[in-house]
């Protein structure tokens, strides 16, 4: 594939849960050889290091939701580096839990606006993330990305979405574990969205490829946001939302290498890495050997490698 200038930006956002550990996240992704790995791919990298989210109020006991200030303080933080980002080459982002996506979704976006293209985002998750700060029973804001991005109501505090992305410019394929009012709220939308039953019984090869069709018809961008509950938990464990009957290890490296077939990605996330609960670095290797996928890699080329 053509080489791309990689731009490593640590976003250890460990607001948008309760289960503290996402912090540790950005630095498993190096430790597990990412740079290396697109370095060895052909790719130029600069590592940003870790951001720390925009000055905020202190936490006020009045609400529900856990941490909604430091999240805001996230999300401004976000949305500028990732406009900024994209100017000079491909963000990746480390997370951190999903809810800093709020962020980098809103941000890419707005450089997409500015380009005057579509913006569109592909989320590989067993979570829509379609909640608001109401809907969601939990409190947890990593449930929230895509009802924020899209435009919903009910986000105060958080900054103006200056350039909401349309719903039909997203697809989320691996659910399988959807909160009644997300359920509600999303059958309602022109959201693309395929549980594990549709995979099963059709393959995940055929909505992947509609939709990179799409992207391309439209001459959009695309954001990929790979959370680590898209994969089942036998493979990587290192996420406290696990959900069983989750993605295999091939389809997730099918749906990677038919992302860089279509040369489309131009941003991604890779969110919900707990380091504090993984095997010997397991998850973050397949992490990082997924996101090499999507810049290139094959599986074909390389030994197999043991977690010795």
């Amino acid at each position: 594939m053509t080489s791309k200038h990689c731009i490593i930006i640590g976003a250890p956002v460990d607001s948008g849960k309760r289960r503290a550990g996402c912090l540790m996240g950005p630095d498993s992704y190096r430790t597990a050889g990412l740079g290396d790995a697109l370095q060895d791919l052909g790719h130029s990298v600069k590592d940003m290091g870790n951001l720390t989210p925009a000055n905020h109020q202190p936490e006020s006991e009045s609400t529900h939701l856990n941490q909604l200030n430091e999240t805001i303080g996230w999300t401004h933080r976000l949305i500028r580096i990732a406009e900024d980002s994209m100017e000079h080459g491909l963000p990746i982002f480390l997370g951190g839990d999903h809810a800093l996506a709020l962020g980098s979704v809103a941000g890419v976006a707005n450089y997409a606006a500015k380009k005057k293209r579509p913006q569109f985002v592909l989320w590989l998750d067993a979570h829509s993330d379609f909640h608001t700060p109401q809907t969601t029973d939990s409190g947890n804001l990593h449930g929230t990305p895509l009802g924020y991005v899209t435009g919903r109501e009910g986000f105060t505090g958080f900054p103006a979405v200056t350039s909401p992305i349309p719903q039909e410019n997203i697809c989320i394929l691996g659910l399988r574990s959807v909160d009644h009012a997300e359920r509600e709220a999303l059958q309602q939308t022109a959201i693309r969205f395929h549980d594990m039953r549709q995979i099963d019984e059709t393959g995940i090869s055929k909505p992947l490829t509609d939709f990179l069709a799409h992207v391309d018809e439209q001459n959009g961008l695309l954001h990929v946001s790979l959370d680590v509950d898209f994969l089942d938990p036998s493979i990587a464990p290192a996420v406290g939302t696990t959900v069983p009957g989750g993605a295999t290890m091939r389809e997730g490296h099918l749906v990677m290498e038919l992302i860089c077939d279509s040369g489309l990605m131009t941003s991604l996330d890779l969110v919900e890495l707990n380091p504090f609960l993984d095997e010997r670095g397991r998850t973050a290797q397949l992490m990082v050997d997924l996101a090499a996928s999507a810049l290139g890699r094959r599986v074909f080329d390389r030994p197999t490698r043991s977690f010795l």
